[in-house]
């Protein structure tokens, strides 16, 4: 069977991290949705996204397909469900579609011709931009059960002080010495060629994935992901950083999700409670307003490609676009849209040619190539995006 990951009508409250990739692609817990669902069906899995991503991210479509809401993590209650799907049948939470069976173009889909099967089991649902750190443990161990399944860790050094070993795993590669992991509360995974540094406190639930790194000193809260070769240092919690990224000195990261490529200069500090400890309001791009969370506690959400220079403080409840760059001394508004330049005491544009040029670079050092795909995807992102900024 050919299964295809659709973005869904969440795909608006999750940007700005849906301005590059589908939902599919984002991380929560150790994998990627797109991962969880390979890893389940045993199989390659395509997507449905927005025209302009398609080319990056390309559908492949046969004759019979089974195409699955990205919003929804798999268990093994659904993927058997999933599975078992025939001709004419869908899988519903509520009115929200899960699943369906379908050998018709997608615009030609009529659900009142459907048989409705009703999912009522428990589920992990990524709806809005803080699912993705306030659902995080539910995820990491989940994805721990399935990764760790019928297979042996590789040693722990003796060098490190550990509490509840059973629930650590570490991958072929991993490095850690004279660090202090506490799993007591969730699991600690540590990926392929990962490295945990010296001093370093962990609390679980942790996803340190491949190759990424955890600097001298760090004290890690969880439930944290810590993305692909991405390098995190000073105090983290609750956060989730899809890959590439650098946070790599002192500062506090909490409540936080940020994309690829960004990077946090020495002595960002975000906030993520406020004040008068009243409910956070994070900019929605929908209603191009401040809209409710529900949430007392909630930071930083920053877009692929953003960076903040040295003693950069975040108020609670920011979001920033994709290739923002922000700077000096005061608190930036709390929406700083795609391709903002500057900080307090103002922003001007940041001309696609000179984020160019600092993305090549970048992911140069990581030794990826900034591809014409991913230049076409960023141009499309400043022009969807000029009308937030004032210049």
């Amino acid at each position: 069977m050919n299964y295809i990951l659709f973005d869904g009508p969440s795909r608006n409250n999750l940007l700005p991290f849906t301005y590059t990739r589908p939902v599919a692609d984002i991380r929560v817990g150790i994998l990627t949705i797109r991962e969880k669902w390979e890893t389940y069906l045993e199989t390659t899995i395509t997507t449905v996204t927005e025209d302009y991503l398609s080319d990056k991210y390309p559908m492949v479509e046969m004759e019979e397909n089974i195409m699955i809401n990205a919003s929804y993590l798999p268990n093994l209650e659904l993927v058997e469900m999933i599975s078992g799907l025939k001709e004419n049948q869908a899988i519903f939470d509520g009115e929200d579609v899960i699943a369906f069976f379908t050998k018709e173009a997608q615009d030609d889909i009529d659900f009142d011709k459907y048989e409705a099967i009703e999912f009522s089991q428990k589920v992990i649902k990524i709806e809005n931009t803080w699912d993705i750190f306030s659902k995080n443990g539910e995820a990491i161990q989940e994805d721990f059960n399935v990764i760790t399944k019928d297979r042996i860790s590789q040693p722990i050094p003796a060098s490190n002080n550990i509490i509840a070993p059973e629930n650590i795993f570490l991958e072929e590669g991993a490095k850690l010495e004279f660090a202090t992991l506490n799993a007591t509360n969730g699991p600690i995974y540590i990926g392929k060629n990962a490295e945990i540094m010296e001093g370093s406190i962990i609390r679980g639930p942790l996803a340190l994935c491949e190759s990424a790194g955890i600097k001298l000193g760090a004290k890690i809260y969880g439930p944290t992901t810590v993305g692909p070769h991405s390098k995190v240092g000073g105090e983290v919690n609750n956060s989730v950083i899809f890959g590439y990224s650098n946070k790599g000195h002192d500062g506090f990261l909490g409540n936080s999700v940020l994309g690829e490529w960004c990077n946090l200069g020495a002595d960002t500090n975000n906030s993520n409670l406020k004040n008068n400890y009243a409910e956070v309001r994070l900019w929605d791009y929908q209603t191009e307003g401040f809209a409710k969370t529900g949430l007392q506690f909630c930071g930083l959400m920053m877009g692929d490609h953003s960076k903040c220079g040295i003693n950069t403080m975040f108020n609670t409840g920011t979001v920033v676009g994709v290739s923002a760059n922000i700077f000096g001394s005061g608190f930036p508004r709390n929406f700083v849209p795609s391709f903002s330049w500057g900080g307090n005491g103002g922003f001007t544009t940041y001309l696609t040619k000179k984020a160019f040029e600092v993305a090549q670079v970048v992911m140069a050092r990581r030794k990826v190539a900034f591809s014409d795909e991913d230049k076409a995807i960023l141009e499309h992102v400043f022009e969807e995006t000029k009308k937030y900024r004032r210049n």
